[in-house]
């Protein structure tokens, strides 16, 4: 069975917004998100290599955001 293009762009998209949202708390999450990273290189691979140059690393987020123009606590 084969993939078409569109579906292999499906499932990297929504590879990475798994990605995005992972919280890595123990062995078991940091084993999870190995095996994405591998499927998001396998199916940027499949789809010609065009996204895998634009695809991010996960950056977590800062805890506490402060508006811009505010001064920071301390």
């Amino acid at each position: 069975m084969s993939l078409s293009r569109r579906s292999i762009h499906t499932l990297l998209d929504l590879v990475e917004i798994k990605l995005s949202c992972m919280q890595v708390f123990d062995r078991e999450d940091a084993r999870e998100l190995a095996i994405l990273e591998h499927a998001r290189r396998e199916l940027a691979a499949l789809a010609g290599g065009e996204r895998a140059s634009k695809a991010a690393d996960v950056v977590p987020f800062a805890a506490t955001l402060r508006r811009v123009g505010t001064p920071a606590a301390g």
